[in-house]
C-alpha cells in the first residue's frame, strides 16, 4: 500500500513539474507570442506550429503555455487563500467556542448559501472582469466549506482526553493549539488544499468559457471559450485548438490529486496503516493437515513482525503453543509481551502493519493460513469465538440485545426467527441474565451485564475453542470474581477449549489448566498452572508469583507489629 501510493506521488509530482516548467520556462522556449500572428488562419500541426494555430494566426502552443501561467496562478492563490481563511477560522471556531462560533458558523451557513454564478455576474460588473476579480469571487465561494469540515474536527480534538487532561495540567492555549489541535487538524488541511487547487482550476476554466474571465488574458479556459465561440468544431481545427488546454486541465487536476494523495496517507498515521482487506482463495492442500484428536489448536514456529520506518520490530518470536481438547491455557505476560498478537494471528486478523513471517496455525487438524476468506468467515464466531475486553465497543449501541445476539447465529445458519429467539433466551440465562435484557440496548446495561452478554455471543454457536482476551478488565472486583466463576462453570459444563489472556496471574491460576507465560514476544516459562506456581525456577515467572498478595502473611505481619 505504501509503496503503490508513493509511486502515485511521484506520478503527481512529474505531472506537476511538467505543467510549472511549461508556464516558467515555456516562453522561451517556444519562438512566438501568444498574441501575436505568426501563421495562417487554422494551420494545421507542422514544424513550426507544433499545435497548430487557431483563426487569427496565433500559435497555440504559445497560448497553452501563457494559459499555464494565469490558470496555474489563479488556481495556487486561490487554494492557499481558502484553505488558509477556512482553516483559521475553522480551528478558532471549534476551539473558542461560545458567541464567536456561532457568529462563523452563520457566516459560514450564508455564504454557503449563496449562488456562484450570479455571484460573479454581479461582481464583474462592479469591479470588473479580471484575474484577481475570479480569485476573489472562487475564494468567497469556497472558504466556507473548509471552514466547517476543520471546525468539525477541532471540536472532536477539544473534548479527546490529551486535551482535557493537559487542561488540568494547568497548559496553556498556545501549548495545546500545538502539541494537540494543530497535529490533529493538520492532516485534513492536506486534502482540503488539494480539494480547493483542483476545484480552482476548473471554475476558473468554467467561468473563463461561459465568457467571465479577463478577455485580455490568455488562460487554459478563455482558449476553449475562443475557440468555442469561433466555430472551432465547424473545422478540423478542434483537435489541436481544444484538445491540448483539456489535456492541460485534466493533468494538472490529477497532478494535484496524486500529491494530495500521497501526503495524506504520509501525515495521517491511520491512512499509512491502513490496507484494504484481501480475498483470500483456498489453496490446495499439500499434507498439511495434522493430527487433531488430542490437540484442537496447534501454534508451531511462530513469527510476527511489525513494520517501523525502514526496519522491522519482532512482537512474537518462534512461538509454540498447543491446547488440548477441553483444556484451559492461560497466556499471561505484561503490556505488549505478544500476547494479542498471537491471538490476532490465531485468528488470521492481524493488521497492518503486522506480518507473519514465519509459522503455521492448525485448528482442527487444518492449516488456517490456505482456507479462503469464506472459510474463515464460517469458522471464526461458529467455531473459534472470541470474548473481547471492550464489551461496550463490541457491541452496537443502537441495536437491542437480542437482536446482536441472534445476529451471531444467523451469520452462520438458517433458522426460524421463533428457534432463533428461544436460543437468545436460553443462553442470556445461561449467563446468569434474564430474558427480558434482551429488548434492551447497550448503555441500559452495568459493565458486568454486558460483559455477561458478550459471553453470551461468543458461546451461542456452541464453538469448540473460546478465546478470552482481557474479560475482566475494567471490571470492579466484584464483578470480576462473578465473570471468572461463570466462565468456569461454562467450560467445565459445555467441555470447551479456551485461551485465557490477562496480565492478572491470580485470576489465571484460579481459571486454567496449564499456563504460558510470554515476555518480550518470547515464551519464557510454560507447565501446568499449579506445578509452575510452586517449581518453576525462571526469574521472571518467580517474579510474577512472588508479587501477588497474600493476606495470611500480611495479616501476620501486622500482629506482630501490634
Amino acid at each position: 500500500m505504501r509503496n503503490s501510493s508513493k509511486k502515485i506521488g511521484w506520478i503527481g509530482i512529474i505531472l506537476l513539474a511538467f505543467m510549472i516548467s511549461l508556464a516558467l520556462f515555456g516562453p522561451s522556449l517556444v519562438p512566438f507570442e501568444a498574441d501575436e500572428k505568426s501563421g495562417l488562419p487554422f494551420e494545421a500541426p507542422n514544424a513550426e506550429h507544433w499545435l497548430g494555430t487557431n483563426d487569427m494566426g496565433q500559435d497555440i502552443v504559445a497560448e497553452l503555455v501563457e494559459g499555464a501561467r494565469t490558470s496555474l496562478f489563479i488556481g495556487i492563490t486561490t487554494a492557499i487563500l481558502a484553505t488558509t481563511i477556512g482553516a483559521v477560522i475553522g480551528v478558532l471556531s471549534g476551539y473558542i467556542g461560545g458567541w464567536f462560533d456561532t457568529l462563523s458558523m452563520r457566516l459560514v451557513d450564508i455564504t454557503l448559501t449563496l449562488p456562484f454564478l450570479p455571484l460573479m455576474i454581479v461582481i464583474a460588473v462592479y469591479l470588473g472582469p479580471g484575474i484577481f476579480t475570479q480569485i476573489f469571487v472562487i475564494t468567497l465561494v469556497m472558504w466556507a466549506g473548509k471552514a466547517r469540515q476543520i471546525r468539525a474536527q477541532t471540536l472532536s480534538l477539544r473534548s479527546r482526553g490529551p486535551v482535557l487532561v493537559a487542561k488540568t495540567m494547568g497548559a496553556g492555549n498556545v501549548y495545546i493549539f500545538r502539541k494537540h489541535i494543530f497535529p490533529g487538524v493538520f492532516p485534513i488541511i492536506i486534502p482540503q488544499f488539494v480539494g480547493a487547487m483542483n476545484a480552482a482550476i476548473m471554475m476558473e476554466s468554467s467561468l473563463s468559457f461561459l465568457g467571465m474571465g479577463d478577455p485580455l488574458t490568455k488562460s487554459w479556459g478563455s482558449i476553449l471559450y475562443y475557440a468555442n465561440s469561433r466555430s472551432a468544431f465547424l473545422t478540423e481545427a478542434w483537435m489541436w485548438w481544444i484538445i491540448p488546454p483539456g489535456i492541460c486541465i485534466v493533468l494538472t487536476v490529477l497532478s494535484f490529486s496524486f500529491i494530495g494523495y500521497y501526503l495524506e496517507e504520509k501525515i495521517n498515521p491511520r491512512l499509512s496503516a491502513y490496507q484494504p482487506a484481501t480475498v483470500r482463495k483456498k489453496e490446495k492442500t499439500s499434507g498439511e493437515l495434522i493430527d487433531s484428536a488430542s490437540s484442537i489448536l496447534e501454534v508451531q514456529d511462530l513469527v510476527v513482525n511489525y513494520s517501523k520506518g525502514e526496519g522491522m520490530v519482532r512482537a512474537v518470536n518462534h512461538v509454540d503453543l498447543s491446547v488440548r481438547r477441553g483444556e484451559v491455557v492461560g497466556l499471561v505476560g505484561e503490556s505488549g509481551s505478544g500476547k494479542t498478537t498471537v491471538v490476532s494471528a490465531i485468528m488470521q486478523q492481524l493488521k497492518t502493519p503486522a506480518v507473519v513471517e514465519k509459522g503455521s496455525i492448525f485448528f482442527n487438524g487444518q492449516d488456517m493460513s490456505r482456507l479462503s476468506s469464506e472459510e474463515l468467515r464460517q469458522l471464526r464466531g461458529n467455531k473459534i469465538a472470541l470474548i473481547s475486553q471492550a464489551a461496550m465497543n463490541a457491541l452496537n449501541p443502537v441495536i437491542p440485545i437480542g437482536k446482536q445476539l441472534g445476529e451471531a447465529i444467523l451469520s452462520h445458519y438458517k433458522v426460524d426467527e421463533k428457534l432463533v429467539q428461544r436460543r437468545v433466551e436460553e443462553m442470556l440465562e445461561q449467563v446468569g441474565l434474564d430474558a427480558k435484557w434482551g429488548r434492551t440496548f447497550p448503555h441500559e446495561l452495568s459493565g458486568g451485564m454486558r460483559q455477561r452478554v458478550i459471553i453470551a455471543m461468543a458461546l451461542i454457536n456452541e464453538p469448540d475453542l473460546i478465546i478470552a482476551d482481557e474479560p475482566t478488565t475494567g471490571l470492579d472486583v466484584k464483578v470480576q470474581v462473578e465473570i471468572i466463576q461463570l466462565l468456569r462453570e461454562l467450560q467445565q459444563r459445555l467441555n470447551i477449549s479456551m485461551i485465557f489472556i490477562s496480565h492478572d496471574l491470580p485470576v489465571v491460576l484460579t481459571l486454567t489448566d496449564r499456563l504460558v507465560i510470554m515476555k518480550h514476544g518470547n515464551i519464557v516459562d510454560q507447565g501446568p498452572s499449579v506445578e509452575l506456581a510452586k517449581t518453576s525456577n525462571h526469574p521472571y515467572t518467580r517474579r510474577l508469583i512472588d508479587s501477588i498478595p497474600r493476606i495470611r502473611q500480611t495479616t501476620s505481619a501486622v500482629v506482630k507489629q501490634l
